[in-house]
């Protein structure tokens, strides 16, 4: 897993006309294409919905890291199970 992503329906929409990656911002209150500002784009290989069509699993080409901070991921942070 490369990142966990808010998508509306247009987001999902956007993701799947140009096979980039779209999200919504809940942060900004906007929708905007992964890769914007870093250059970082998630190319779509496939796109698959849970039994309930309320969760999406997205296959990705990246071109350069996920995470914000450069990681290839942005789960790199390790946790123990006691």
């Amino acid at each position: 897993m490369l990142t966990l992503f808010y998508m509306d329906k247009e987001a999902v929409e956007k993701t799947q006309q140009t096979k980039e990656v779209w999200r919504f911002s809940r942060a900004e209150n906007k929708l905007m294409r992964k890769g914007d500002t870093s250059g970082n784009v998630l190319h779509v290989e496939s796109l698959a919905a849970d039994c309930d069509q309320d969760a999406l699993v997205v296959r990705v080409h990246p071109v350069g890291p996920a995470c914000h901070t450069g990681e290839r991921t942005c789960f790199h942070n390790p946790m123990g199970l006691s």
